[in-house]
């Protein structure tokens, strides 16, 4: 068994969860077990189990570090300077586009995603509220310039993020990729175009 000092921990937890991914990827998530990711890492399957409790937490974990990156990515965009109605255009194009390229482009992590909202995953939730925290965000620093009319900004960005589903949510992207419908960029002025100033808005 590998010897692993209090130390290194986070490490190994690390070591652990970028092996479990690679494996997703290459054999598919079903397919992977434990006793896989414990091989390639060369340690005993229970060792693996003091880092995580069961093998639906590796998957979380793994599911949270994909997700982390889109929430990173999303709230560097909201921090930025500069019209909140372009930022917030930015923002949403990057989390369809970055969950796009790594669910639905690749079937294995698609499958690995398709199993985490059918349980109900709070690993799901709770990446859904942060992503809807940061949209909000960026609604309201639209609404102290000027920009949007929002008197309930929580509630703007929850309809924002129920508008844009079709392009957030990994299953509903990959359903309706030959579906006729509204593009991206079309959802994107219609949510715009919510939040705009009455009277603002002219066509």
């Amino acid at each position: 068994m590998t010897l692993i000092s209090e130390n290194s921990e986070t490490d190994t937890r690390e070591r652990i969860l970028v092996v479990a991914e690679r494996l997703f990827r290459e054999i598919g998530y079903q397919k992977t077990t434990v006793a896989d990711i414990a091989k390639v890492l060369r340690m005993s399957p229970a060792n693996v189990y003091r880092f995580f409790d069961s093998k639906k937490a590796i998957h979380e974990g793994v599911a949270r570090g994909l997700m982390a990156e889109v929430e990173d990515a999303a709230h560097s965009i909201a921090a930025r300077p500069g019209p909140a109605a372009q930022r917030l255009r930015e923002l949403m194009t990057s989390i369809h586009r970055m969950n796009s390229e790594r669910y639905v482009g690749d079937s294995k992590l698609h499958e690995m995603v398709e199993i985490a909202m059918e349980e109900s995953w709070q690993v799901c939730v709770a990446h859904m509220e942060r992503i809807t925290e940061t949209i909000g965000s960026v609604i309201a620093d639209g609404a102290a310039r000027g920009e949007f009319e929002a008197p309930d900004v929580p509630l703007a960005a929850a309809c924002a993020c129920t508008a844009m589903m079709r392009f957030f949510h990994p299953q509903m992207i990959a359903q309706s990729a030959d579906k006729p419908g509204p593009s991206l960029d079309q959802m994107i002025d219609f949510v715009l175009a919510g939040l705009a100033l009455r009277g603002a808005v002219r066509r």
